[in-house]
């Protein structure tokens, strides 16, 4: 089973690296893990299922891409939810009850008879997701005492490894179980969400950080890193952007294949997966900065020997790349937890709502720049913005 060989892997990693994992919950911490794997799968059912729903509800193009819009909404409340699930005790219940919560919805999509009845299912399911991803990281870091580094790389995998096999399992389901009974696929989520209730703590306490606070006072706490962490989240966004939404396209036109292009984003995806997984332990052993330094400094490099070279150099730049642009989530997160001893959750989604705000600014940006200038100056454009993070970080004091 896919957990049990993560749960092997953590502890020869952790020794191999001479980490001390005497605090580190390796079932917890590869539980939340797989919880994370399957609650993000559900959420990428909309893009492969989209061609369905177009069919079905006669959509034109602006319309079904509303509905990824309206999903990612419920993101700007990150911060409010988190501060609720500090104030009232509550992150192990969101945790244990949002993959159900998501895979409700999420599962019906290809059985509504409307367009509006399909917005309020995506909107709900948006709701879900930020009541699951603002509250997990802080569990996460609790179960994973000093090596917060190492449950954030596992934590993260999760989620990078559910968006390479969620759009495929969406249709294998759809063509074994067809549209009609597609809402069949929602027990994986039942039982995840058992799994947890069982496993995790059941004492609120435990969880419980503090009875009251507000934002004001979260953002007081974490302020001497958020300031540096935004900025380098934005300086990233772009080379974020410009990859993960662009390097199909890019790749199709410059070799007129689309197959070509599809296969560059699950190679650049699947070392991505390899970049989440390494970095935060990494980061546990060598120092978060460091591992920041080295990645955001590679990352851009990586995208400008990308664009500009050929053959297998072209490929190897392409896999460094995903490797690096991908990888500092998890360091960030650890670097949140860490300075976050009052309100973890709030902290986390004050965090999650700046890296949502800039991903989509510069998703629109980096279009725009693509539209004037050209794919391929896009990309330089991104990649000369990514240098821009080395300043920030040089700033955090951590």
């Amino acid at each position: 089973m896919p957990g049990i060989n993560l749960f092997t892997f953590i502890n020869k990693f952790a020794t191999y690296a001479g980490m001390k994992t005497k605090n580190f919950q390796t079932g917890r911490v590869t539980l939340v893990a797989f919880s994370h794997f399957i609650h993000d799968a559900y959420t990428s059912f909309l893009a492969p299922l989209l061609p369905l729903i177009i069919e079905k509800l006669s959509l034109t193009l602006s319309q079904a891409g509303l509905l990824s819009t309206v999903m990612q909404i419920p993101a700007l409340l990150n911060p409010f939810i988190g501060l609720f699930a500090d104030n009232k005790g509550l992150a192990r219940w969101m945790v244990v009850l949002s993959p159900t919560l998501t895979a409700i919805p999420m599962s019906l999509i290809l059985h509504t008879s409307s367009y509006s009845l399909l917005l309020v299912l995506v909107f709900f399911a948006g709701i879900s997701v930020a009541f699951y991803h603002v509250p997990s990281p802080v569990l996460v870091a609790k179960y994973s005492g000093k090596s917060k580094g190492l449950g954030m790389s596992v934590f993260m995998t999760g989620g990078e490894t559910a968006r390479t096999i969620g759009p495929m399992f969406a249709i294998l389901a759809v063509s074994l179980l067809g549209a009609d009974h597609f809402y069949a696929v929602m027990g994986f989520a039942f039982f995840t969400s058992v799994l947890l209730y069982f496993t995790l703590e059941k004492e609120e306490e435990k969880i419980r950080i503090k009875k009251s606070g507000s934002l004001k006072s979260t953002y007081d706490e974490i302020k001497h890193v958020m300031i540096p962490l935004s900025g380098i989240l934005t300086a990233r966004s772009f080379m974020h952007a410009s990859m993960g939404v662009f390097l199909t396209v890019f790749v199709e036109r410059q070799t007129g294949s689309l197959w070509y292009g599809g296969a560059a984003l699950a190679l650049y995806e699947a070392f991505g997966v390899a970049g989440v997984l390494s970095s935060g332990t990494l980061s546990d052993w060598l120092g978060r900065q460091r591992v920041l330094l080295w990645v955001l400094t590679i990352a851009p490099v990586a995208i400008l020997l990308f664009v500009f070279t050929t053959g297998i150099l072209k490929i190897v730049m392409l896999v460094i790349t995903g490797f690096t642009v991908l990888s500092t989530t998890p360091v960030m997160l650890a670097i949140i937890q860490e300075n976050a001893k009052f309100n973890p959750s709030a902290a986390n989604g004050l965090f999650m709502m700046i890296s949502f705000a800039v991903r989509s600014i510069a998703v629109f940006f980096a279009g725009i720049i693509g539209d004037i200038a050209g794919l391929e100056n896009m990309f330089v454009v991104s990649a000369l913005i990514g240098f821009c993070a080395i300043p920030f970080l040089l700033k955090l004091e951590h």
